[in-house]
This record gives structure tokens, C-alpha cells and sequence, in this order.
């Protein structure tokens, strides 16, 4: 069943902006995990790096049930005039439960940490801060390139 999607001009900028804030959030969270990771072994404000434990996978799923919940939706009935949205979007869906995983596992790794640095953990940590906000950027990257255009057309 195909169902008529059309957004009016007030709705596709509110549905723009939403992504847009969610993009900026996770982003400034990538820019602190950078620096976190940059600066380890060395954690300079530990309740910073707690706080960020604590929301680093609500950010995340937050931002992704927008997604899947009113973005893919609208997206999903221009998939006649694009026969590559359904794998992309597909592919996003998994791209989201990675990341998801990921967050989840680097909360629980970088609170151990915190509680008892040891070095090696640190190399470890840099290294899933990194593997996690450079694949985060690139996602964003993706949705701004070739979903938000598609957005802005969906009327």
C-alpha cells in the first residue's frame, strides 16, 4: 500500500529543523569524545565524562527514532522516483543499531575506566571514541548530502 505523503511547506521545515537539531547535538557530542579521546589518558573534568556516559545513547536513540519514526516514513514513499532509497534507508537502520550497540558499550567501558584508569584501557578507549564519532560524523554526513534534499523535496 502506497500512501500519499505530502508535506506542506510548514511541515517539511519543522521536520528539517528536527534533524538538523539532532544532527547538532550528536555533533558537539562528537567534538567533546574527540577531545576526550585526545586527551587520554588524561581525563581533565571526570563529571564531564560522566554525564556524557550518561547520555551518550539516549542522544543517540533519540535522534534515531526521529529517523525511523518520521523521516524514513516520508522518505520511504519517494522510493518510486529513487529505486536506491529503500537500500539506503535499510541500511541506515542497521547503521542505528550499531550505533546504538556502540554507545551502549562504550558508556559501560569509558565508566570503568573512570572508576580505574589504567593505561592499556585507555588505548582502548581512545580507540572506540574514535571508531564511534567518526562513524557517527559520516552518517550525518550521508543524511545531510542525500536525505535532507530529498526531504526538501517531498511536498
Amino acid at each position: 500500500m502506497v500512501r500519499d505523503v505530502t508535506l506542506d511547506l510548514e511541515e517539511r521545515i519543522s521536520v528539517n529543523r528536527k534533524l538538523l537539531e539532532h544532527h547538532k547535538v550528536m555533533l558537539q557530542l562528537c567534538t567533546k569524545l574527540e577531545k576526550i579521546a585526545d586527551s587520554l589518558p588524561n581525563i581533565s573534568n571526570i563529571q564531564e565524562c560522566l554525564v556524557i556516559c550518561r547520555d551518550l545513547f539516549p542522544i543517540i536513540k533519540s535522534a534515531h527514532n526521529f529517523e525511523e519514526k518520521v523521516l524514513f516514513p516520508i522518505l520511504h514513499d519517494k522510493q518510486q522516483e529513487d529505486g536506491g532509497l529503500k537500500k539506503n534507508l535499510e541500511r541506515l537502520r542497521y547503521e542505528h543499531w550499531e550505533d546504538e550497540s556502540f554507545a551502549e558499550e562504550i558508556s559501560d567501558v569509558f565508566n570503568a575506566y573512570i572508576n580505574e584508569p589504567i593505561q592499556s584501557d585507555a588505548e582502548k578507549l581512545a580507540y572506540m571514541l574514535r571508531g564511534f564519532f567518526e562513524g557517527v560524523r559520516r552518517h550525518i554526513a550521508f543524511e545531510t548530502e542525500y536525505l535532507l534534499p530529498m526531504l526538501n523535496k517531498a511536498s
